[in-house]
């Protein structure tokens, strides 16, 4: 079997990666003004970087809400799309031997995807996510570059804008400690600093998507959540996210290539076929 390329196409940026065998390969992300163009230029980068010949690609699987502006074959190459939920439960699936778990897609917005066993199953999502992130730090922040909201983020200090349940109650709560959030910027003033500010703004984005994907599993057995997309390169997810799993009970889970597992499953979805998976 050849190289199979899985290309994960968004509205302006592009996610590439190699599958040989079962090796992942190089990983690459393009950014440009729209799809087509960064597909095409992640495409090329890609092959380039990396000394692959068109004739050593078997096959090119495209994945995304920018794949639907592709409709013909990527440079003469077989190439096939796939339903971005599938490519995202294949993706996650591939970085845990958990049999039941949800995948957590936190790209502009969030999708919540249920694996038990072989089914993958999208279950629903919500309007917030990276775009949500960059929207409220270009009004608040004058900046939407995702580098720069978290390093500024990193001299911040979250109790001066979030309310917790030690401001207002001076026991925890049952199933609550007080270091919980009570109020997402229930404490913020005028004053608030913009490290403070950049702060409670990736917290806000961050528990809300964590606290949605508890509900999403509420009543049934599922424990653990794998997070996938850009949200996951923020070093703040390893605060998040930790203090979550204590109040709640649960586990989240960050993979190796986190930001790349929709590409990596759009890929897998062509191997899985050739091995007789459906």
């Amino acid at each position: 079997m050849g190289i199979v390329i899985g290309i994960d196409v968004g509205g302006s940026t592009t996610k590439i990666v190699g599958i040989n065998g079962e090796q992942i390969q190089s990983p690459m992300f393009i950014t440009a003004t729209d799809p087509v163009t960064s597909l095409f230029g992640a495409f090329g980068k890609y092959i380039y970087d990396n000394g692959i010949q068109l004739s050593d690609i078997e096959q090119v699987m495209l994945t995304g809400v920018g794949s639907a502006f592709v409709d013909s074959p990527l440079y003469g190459l077989p190439t096939d799309k796939v339903d971005e939920f599938i490519a995202n439960g294949l993706g996650a699936r591939h970085a845990t031997d958990i049999d039941q778990l949800i995948v957590v897609s936190m790209g502009t917005g969030t999708s919540f995807v249920r694996i038990n066993g072989e089914k993958i199953e999208h279950i629903g999502g919500m309007a917030i996510g990276g775009g949500t992130l960059q929207g409220l730090s270009r009004l608040l922040l004058k900046t939407h570059d995702f580098r720069q909201i978290a390093a500024i983020a990193e001299k911040g200090d979250v109790t001066r804008v979030n309310l917790q349940i030690g401001d207002i109650c001076n026991r925890p709560l049952p199933d609550l400690p007080v270091h919980a959030t009570a109020s997402l910027f229930g404490k913020a003033d005028s004053n608030a600093s913009q490290e403070d500010i950049a702060k409670g703004i990736i917290y806000m984005v961050l528990q809300t998507i964590g606290g949605a994907a508890v509900l999403s599993a509420l009543n049934g057995p599922i424990k653990d959540f794998v997070l996938i997309g850009n949200l996951t390169k923020f070093p703040q997810c390893q605060e998040v996210f930790p203090n979550m799993e204590k109040v709640y009970g649960v586990r989240f889970h960050i993979p190796p290539y986190a930001e790349y597992r929709t590409a990596i499953g759009a890929a897998l979805a062509y191997t899985r076929k050739c091995h007789g998976f459906q």
